[in-house]
Protein backbone atom coordinates (compact mmCIF):
# COMPACT_ATOMS: atom_id res chain seq x y z
CA UNK A 1 0.00 0.00 0.00
CA UNK A 2 1.18 3.69 -1.30
CA UNK A 3 2.39 5.70 1.72
CA UNK A 4 0.51 9.27 1.72
CA UNK A 5 2.15 12.39 2.42
CA UNK A 6 -0.53 15.92 3.39
CA UNK A 7 1.08 18.82 2.64
CA UNK A 8 -1.01 21.22 4.73
CA UNK A 9 -0.67 25.29 5.58
CA UNK A 10 -1.44 27.63 8.46
CA UNK A 11 -2.77 29.93 6.31
CA UNK A 12 -4.09 30.47 2.58
CA UNK A 13 -1.88 30.97 -0.08
CA UNK A 14 1.09 30.02 1.99
CA UNK A 15 2.76 27.53 -1.28
CA UNK A 16 1.36 24.53 -0.98
CA UNK A 17 1.31 23.85 -4.41
CA UNK A 18 4.60 25.10 -5.35
CA UNK A 19 5.75 22.54 -2.43
CA UNK A 20 4.38 19.69 -3.85
CA UNK A 21 6.18 20.42 -7.43
CA UNK A 22 9.23 21.26 -5.91
CA UNK A 23 9.08 17.81 -4.17
CA UNK A 24 7.79 16.41 -6.46
CA UNK A 25 10.43 17.13 -8.87
CA UNK A 26 12.90 16.49 -6.67
CA UNK A 27 11.07 12.37 -5.81
CA UNK A 28 10.80 11.71 -9.49
CA UNK A 29 14.96 12.04 -10.32
CA UNK A 30 15.16 10.37 -7.73
CA UNK A 31 13.38 7.19 -8.72
CA UNK A 32 10.27 7.79 -6.55
CA UNK A 33 7.09 6.94 -7.97
CA UNK A 34 4.65 9.36 -7.08
CA UNK A 35 0.81 10.68 -7.51
CA UNK A 36 -0.74 13.85 -6.50
CA UNK A 37 -4.14 14.55 -5.29
CA UNK A 38 -5.95 16.97 -3.94
CA UNK A 39 -9.22 15.74 -1.22
CA UNK A 40 -10.55 19.13 -0.72
CA UNK A 41 -10.66 21.61 -4.02
CA UNK A 42 -10.68 24.76 -3.14
CA UNK A 43 -10.92 27.16 -6.63
CA UNK A 44 -13.92 27.20 -8.88
CA UNK A 45 -13.50 25.48 -11.93
CA UNK A 46 -12.08 27.47 -14.89
CA UNK A 47 -12.96 26.89 -18.29
CA UNK A 48 -11.10 24.09 -19.70
CA UNK A 49 -10.71 22.05 -16.56
CA UNK A 50 -12.14 18.92 -16.42
CA UNK A 51 -15.17 18.42 -14.19
CA UNK A 52 -14.60 17.90 -10.81
CA UNK A 53 -10.69 19.27 -10.84
CA UNK A 54 -9.88 22.81 -9.84
CA UNK A 55 -7.32 24.46 -11.81
CA UNK A 56 -4.68 24.63 -9.62
CA UNK A 57 -4.73 20.67 -9.86
CA UNK A 58 -4.65 20.51 -13.25
CA UNK A 59 -1.33 22.19 -13.67
CA UNK A 60 0.52 20.25 -11.22
CA UNK A 61 -0.95 17.40 -12.41
CA UNK A 62 -0.33 18.22 -16.12
CA UNK A 63 3.04 19.80 -15.06
CA UNK A 64 4.50 16.52 -13.30
CA UNK A 65 2.69 14.56 -16.13
CA UNK A 66 0.85 12.40 -13.80
CA UNK A 67 -2.56 9.97 -15.08
CA UNK A 68 -3.79 8.17 -12.34
CA UNK A 69 -4.89 10.20 -9.52
CA UNK A 70 -6.65 9.64 -6.12
CA UNK A 71 -10.15 11.32 -5.92
CA UNK A 72 -11.16 14.64 -5.02
CA UNK A 73 -13.75 13.99 -1.84
CA UNK A 74 -15.54 17.54 -1.84
CA UNK A 75 -15.50 20.67 -4.01
CA UNK A 76 -15.43 24.00 -1.75
CA UNK A 77 -17.62 25.84 -3.12
CA UNK A 78 -21.29 27.47 -1.60
CA UNK A 79 -23.20 25.20 -2.46
CA UNK A 80 -21.50 22.34 -1.91
CA UNK A 81 -21.29 23.47 1.78
CA UNK A 82 -24.64 24.65 2.14
CA UNK A 83 -25.69 21.14 0.81
CA UNK A 84 -23.53 19.51 3.46
CA UNK A 85 -24.33 21.15 5.92
CA UNK A 86 -28.39 20.66 5.83
CA UNK A 87 -27.44 16.58 5.12
CA UNK A 88 -25.59 17.12 8.48
CA UNK A 89 -28.73 18.52 10.71
CA UNK A 90 -29.26 16.78 14.06
CA UNK A 91 -26.24 14.38 13.62
CA UNK A 92 -22.55 14.06 15.68
CA UNK A 93 -19.66 15.54 14.89
CA UNK A 94 -18.62 14.69 11.40
CA UNK A 95 -17.10 11.79 10.68
CA UNK A 96 -13.51 11.56 8.24
CA UNK A 97 -14.46 9.52 5.36
CA UNK A 98 -11.31 8.57 3.35
CA UNK A 99 -12.30 5.29 2.25
CA UNK A 100 -12.05 6.34 -1.11
CA UNK A 101 -8.20 7.29 -0.54
CA UNK A 102 -7.46 4.12 0.72
CA UNK A 103 -8.82 2.26 -2.07
CA UNK A 104 -6.66 4.43 -4.19
CA UNK A 105 -4.09 3.66 -2.50
CA UNK A 106 -4.29 -0.38 -2.01
CA UNK A 107 -4.27 -0.39 -6.15
CA UNK A 108 -1.40 2.34 -7.06
CA UNK A 109 1.82 1.58 -8.13
CA UNK A 110 3.01 4.89 -6.59
CA UNK A 111 6.00 4.60 -3.23
CA UNK A 112 4.41 8.05 -2.06
CA UNK A 113 1.03 9.90 -2.70
CA UNK A 114 1.46 13.48 -2.36
CA UNK A 115 -1.86 14.97 -0.68
CA UNK A 116 -2.68 18.70 -1.22
CA UNK A 117 -3.95 19.69 2.17
CA UNK A 118 -6.95 22.29 2.73
CA UNK A 119 -5.86 25.93 3.13
CA UNK A 120 -5.52 26.28 6.91
CA UNK A 121 -5.59 23.90 10.24
CA UNK A 122 -9.48 24.74 10.33
CA UNK A 123 -10.58 24.53 6.79
CA UNK A 124 -12.82 20.47 6.22
CA UNK A 125 -13.68 20.48 9.95
CA UNK A 126 -16.91 20.46 8.39
CA UNK A 127 -16.69 16.97 6.25
CA UNK A 128 -14.42 15.74 9.14
CA UNK A 129 -11.86 16.04 7.21
CA UNK A 130 -9.38 18.94 8.42
CA UNK A 131 -5.41 18.68 8.36
CA UNK A 132 -5.39 16.81 11.71
CA UNK A 133 -8.39 14.30 10.91
CA UNK A 134 -6.77 13.23 7.65
CA UNK A 135 -3.54 13.14 8.50
CA UNK A 136 -5.03 10.38 11.57
CA UNK A 137 -7.28 8.59 8.96
CA UNK A 138 -4.92 8.11 6.53
CA UNK A 139 -1.93 7.30 9.05
CA UNK A 140 0.30 9.92 7.00
CA UNK A 141 3.04 12.28 7.64
CA UNK A 142 2.39 15.92 7.41
CA UNK A 143 5.14 18.48 5.75
CA UNK A 144 3.61 21.89 6.94
CA UNK A 145 4.43 24.96 5.23
CA UNK A 146 4.35 28.05 6.35
CA UNK A 147 4.59 31.71 5.20
CA UNK A 148 6.75 33.45 7.68
CA UNK A 149 5.60 37.26 8.11
CA UNK A 150 7.55 37.63 11.28
CA UNK A 151 8.32 35.81 14.25
CA UNK A 152 4.85 35.49 15.62
CA UNK A 153 4.20 32.88 12.88
CA UNK A 154 5.62 30.29 15.43
CA UNK A 155 2.56 30.59 17.00
CA UNK A 156 0.58 28.92 14.74
CA UNK A 157 3.39 26.20 14.28
CA UNK A 158 3.46 25.47 17.77
CA UNK A 159 -0.49 25.28 17.71
CA UNK A 160 -0.28 22.70 14.96
CA UNK A 161 2.04 20.64 16.31
CA UNK A 162 -0.34 19.97 19.41
CA UNK A 163 -2.69 19.36 16.69
CA UNK A 164 -0.35 16.91 14.54
CA UNK A 165 1.50 14.87 17.05
CA UNK A 166 4.17 12.42 16.05
CA UNK A 167 2.36 13.06 12.05
CA UNK A 168 4.47 16.15 11.59
CA UNK A 169 7.15 15.36 9.88
CA UNK A 170 8.77 18.89 9.28
CA UNK A 171 7.87 22.45 8.36
CA UNK A 172 8.76 24.65 5.69
CA UNK A 173 8.95 28.16 6.20
CA UNK A 174 7.97 30.14 2.88
CA UNK A 175 8.55 33.35 1.24
CA UNK A 176 11.36 34.68 4.29
CA UNK A 177 11.72 38.33 4.13
CA UNK A 178 15.19 39.34 3.50
CA UNK A 179 15.74 41.25 6.40
CA UNK A 180 14.11 37.91 8.25
CA UNK A 181 16.29 35.41 6.74
CA UNK A 182 19.27 35.40 9.07
CA UNK A 183 17.15 35.63 12.80
CA UNK A 184 14.92 32.78 11.21
CA UNK A 185 17.68 30.76 10.60
CA UNK A 186 19.26 31.99 13.94
CA UNK A 187 16.70 31.77 16.61
CA UNK A 188 13.60 30.60 15.18
CA UNK A 189 15.05 27.68 13.58
CA UNK A 190 16.72 26.26 16.81
CA UNK A 191 13.58 27.38 18.68
CA UNK A 192 11.03 25.26 16.98
CA UNK A 193 13.55 22.16 17.09
CA UNK A 194 13.98 22.70 20.51
CA UNK A 195 10.00 22.21 20.60
CA UNK A 196 10.67 19.00 18.81
CA UNK A 197 9.19 20.65 15.39
CA UNK A 198 11.65 19.48 12.79
CA UNK A 199 12.22 23.01 10.17
CA UNK A 200 13.08 21.25 7.29
CA UNK A 201 13.68 24.31 4.96
CA UNK A 202 13.82 27.87 4.96
CA UNK A 203 12.87 29.74 1.59
CA UNK A 204 13.75 33.47 0.78
CA UNK A 205 11.15 35.18 -0.42
CA UNK A 206 11.84 35.28 -4.67
CA UNK A 207 10.55 38.25 -7.06
CA UNK A 208 9.27 35.81 -9.60
CA UNK A 209 7.33 33.26 -7.42
CA UNK A 210 5.56 37.14 -6.51
CA UNK A 211 5.00 38.04 -9.82
CA UNK A 212 1.95 37.25 -12.34
CA UNK A 213 2.37 36.91 -16.15
CA UNK A 214 0.70 39.54 -18.37
CA UNK A 215 -1.71 36.57 -19.61
CA UNK A 216 -2.81 35.75 -16.22
CA UNK A 217 -3.61 39.61 -15.72
CA UNK A 218 -5.63 39.60 -18.68
CA UNK A 219 -7.64 36.41 -17.64
CA UNK A 220 -8.45 37.72 -14.11
CA UNK A 221 -9.59 41.03 -15.76
CA UNK A 222 -11.33 39.92 -18.45
CA UNK A 223 -9.48 42.09 -20.68
CA UNK A 224 -9.33 42.53 -24.36
CA UNK A 225 -5.47 42.15 -25.46
CA UNK A 226 -5.09 45.41 -28.03
CA UNK A 227 -1.70 44.78 -29.13
CA UNK A 228 1.44 42.00 -28.61
CA UNK A 229 -0.68 39.19 -28.12
CA UNK A 230 2.42 36.53 -28.00
CA UNK A 231 3.98 38.31 -24.79
CA UNK A 232 1.63 37.39 -22.57
CA UNK A 233 4.18 35.41 -20.69
CA UNK A 234 6.11 38.64 -19.61
CA UNK A 235 6.21 38.28 -15.50
CA UNK A 236 4.73 41.78 -13.77
CA UNK A 237 6.46 42.32 -10.54
CA UNK A 238 5.05 45.32 -9.45
CA UNK A 239 1.77 47.69 -10.33
CA UNK A 240 2.07 51.22 -11.07
CA UNK A 241 -1.17 53.77 -10.97
CA UNK A 242 -1.02 56.96 -13.82
CA UNK A 243 -3.47 59.13 -12.32
CA UNK A 244 -0.78 62.45 -11.64
CA UNK A 245 0.76 64.80 -14.71
CA UNK A 246 3.41 63.90 -16.53
CA UNK A 247 6.71 64.79 -14.99
CA UNK A 248 5.25 63.52 -11.82
CA UNK A 249 4.18 60.13 -13.42
CA UNK A 250 8.05 59.72 -14.90
CA UNK A 251 9.89 60.09 -11.52
CA UNK A 252 7.35 57.69 -10.37
CA UNK A 253 7.62 55.26 -13.60
CA UNK A 254 11.07 55.15 -13.58
CA UNK A 255 11.19 53.88 -9.43
CA UNK A 256 9.74 51.01 -10.69
CA UNK A 257 10.85 48.07 -12.73
CA UNK A 258 9.09 45.07 -14.44
CA UNK A 259 5.50 46.37 -13.87
CA UNK A 260 2.23 47.03 -15.27
CA UNK A 261 0.68 50.49 -15.70
CA UNK A 262 -2.63 51.26 -14.70
CA UNK A 263 -3.99 54.44 -16.57
CA UNK A 264 -6.79 55.70 -18.30
CA UNK A 265 -7.60 54.86 -21.92
CA UNK A 266 -7.80 58.77 -22.35
CA UNK A 267 -4.69 59.42 -21.05
CA UNK A 268 -2.24 58.96 -23.83
CA UNK A 269 0.54 61.20 -21.95
CA UNK A 270 -0.03 59.32 -19.33
CA UNK A 271 0.73 55.87 -21.72
CA UNK A 272 3.65 57.34 -23.77
CA UNK A 273 5.47 58.01 -20.39
CA UNK A 274 5.05 54.71 -19.14
CA UNK A 275 6.14 52.89 -22.64
CA UNK A 276 9.60 54.94 -21.93
CA UNK A 277 10.34 53.38 -18.51
CA UNK A 278 10.46 49.22 -18.43
CA UNK A 279 6.77 48.85 -18.40
CA UNK A 280 5.65 45.19 -19.46
CA UNK A 281 2.18 46.00 -19.48
CA UNK A 282 -0.25 48.71 -20.16
CA UNK A 283 -3.59 48.41 -18.49
CA UNK A 284 -6.06 50.96 -20.05
CA UNK A 285 -9.30 51.86 -18.40
CA UNK A 286 -12.74 52.71 -19.68
CA UNK A 287 -12.90 50.56 -22.85
CA UNK A 288 -12.18 53.86 -25.07
CA UNK A 289 -10.64 53.55 -28.71
CA UNK A 290 -6.53 53.45 -29.10
CA UNK A 291 -4.51 55.76 -30.08
CA UNK A 292 -3.19 54.85 -32.97
CA UNK A 293 0.06 56.77 -32.04
CA UNK A 294 0.27 54.38 -28.26
CA UNK A 295 -0.38 51.08 -30.38
CA UNK A 296 2.63 51.85 -32.83
CA UNK A 297 4.92 52.73 -29.68
CA UNK A 298 3.93 49.92 -27.99
CA UNK A 299 4.19 47.08 -31.10
CA UNK A 300 7.70 48.93 -31.58
CA UNK A 301 8.98 48.05 -27.93
CA UNK A 302 6.68 44.98 -27.97
CA UNK A 303 4.63 46.08 -24.67
CA UNK A 304 1.29 44.08 -24.21
CA UNK A 305 -1.88 46.36 -23.71
CA UNK A 306 -5.25 45.13 -22.12
CA UNK A 307 -8.37 46.97 -22.39
CA UNK A 308 -10.39 46.38 -19.31
CA UNK A 309 -14.59 47.78 -19.02
CA UNK A 310 -13.85 48.41 -15.50
CA UNK A 311 -13.21 51.79 -13.62
CA UNK A 312 -9.10 52.34 -12.37
CA UNK A 313 -10.27 52.11 -8.90
CA UNK A 314 -11.61 48.71 -9.36
CA UNK A 315 -9.27 47.32 -11.52
CA UNK A 316 -6.61 48.34 -8.98
CA UNK A 317 -8.91 46.29 -6.27
CA UNK A 318 -8.80 43.15 -8.53
CA UNK A 319 -5.15 43.21 -9.25
CA UNK A 320 -4.09 43.10 -5.81
CA UNK A 321 -6.00 40.44 -4.62
CA UNK A 322 -4.68 38.02 -7.88
CA UNK A 323 -1.01 39.57 -6.18
CA UNK A 324 -2.17 38.21 -3.04
CA UNK A 325 -3.14 34.98 -4.21
CA UNK A 326 -0.32 34.23 -6.68
CA UNK A 327 -0.54 30.80 -7.96
CA UNK A 328 1.64 28.73 -9.71
CA UNK A 329 0.30 28.63 -13.38
CA UNK A 330 3.93 29.31 -15.19
CA UNK A 331 6.98 27.31 -16.06
CA UNK A 332 9.20 29.94 -15.25
CA UNK A 333 7.85 29.21 -11.28
CA UNK A 334 8.04 25.78 -11.46
CA UNK A 335 11.92 25.75 -12.18
CA UNK A 336 12.57 29.11 -9.55
CA UNK A 337 10.92 26.91 -6.93
CA UNK A 338 12.69 24.40 -7.93
CA UNK A 339 16.03 26.17 -7.47
CA UNK A 340 14.85 27.27 -4.11
CA UNK A 341 14.09 23.68 -2.83
CA UNK A 342 17.42 22.02 -4.10
CA UNK A 343 19.52 24.89 -1.99
CA UNK A 344 17.14 24.65 0.88
CA UNK A 345 15.43 22.19 1.57
CA UNK A 346 16.87 19.01 3.39
CA UNK A 347 15.21 16.18 1.87
CA UNK A 348 17.21 13.62 3.03
CA UNK A 349 15.83 14.34 6.64
CA UNK A 350 12.53 14.14 5.08
CA UNK A 351 13.31 10.47 3.85
CA UNK A 352 14.28 9.36 6.53
CA UNK A 353 10.79 10.08 8.15
CA UNK A 354 9.01 8.55 5.76
CA UNK A 355 11.23 5.57 5.25
CA UNK A 356 12.25 5.72 1.70
CA UNK A 357 15.71 5.43 -0.09
CA UNK A 358 17.58 8.34 0.96
CA UNK A 359 18.30 10.61 -1.71
CA UNK A 360 21.58 10.79 -4.23
CA UNK A 361 22.12 14.52 -3.23
CA UNK A 362 21.05 16.45 -0.17
CA UNK A 363 20.23 19.96 -0.09
CA UNK A 364 23.60 22.44 0.82
CA UNK A 365 21.89 25.26 2.12
CA UNK A 366 19.39 23.42 4.64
Amino acid sequence: MSKFLLIGSTEPFSGKSAAVLGLAKHLQQQGVKITYGKPLGSCARENGSPEGMDPDMRFVADTLRLTQMPPMLFQLDEDALLTHIQQSLGEPDPVCSVAPLREFAEGSAADLILLEGPADLYEGELFGLSLAKMAQALEASVLLISRYHSPSAVDSLLFAHRQLGSHLAGVLLNDVPPDQMEPAKTIVRPFLEGQRIPVLGILPSHRILRSISVGELARQLEAEVLCCPDRMDLMVEDIAVGAMNVNSALKYFRKLEHKAVITGGDRTDIQLAALETSTLCLILTGKLPLDPRIRARAEELEVPILSVDLDTFTTINRIERVFGQIRLHEEVKVRCIQELMSANFDFSRLYTHLGLTQPLVSAVGA
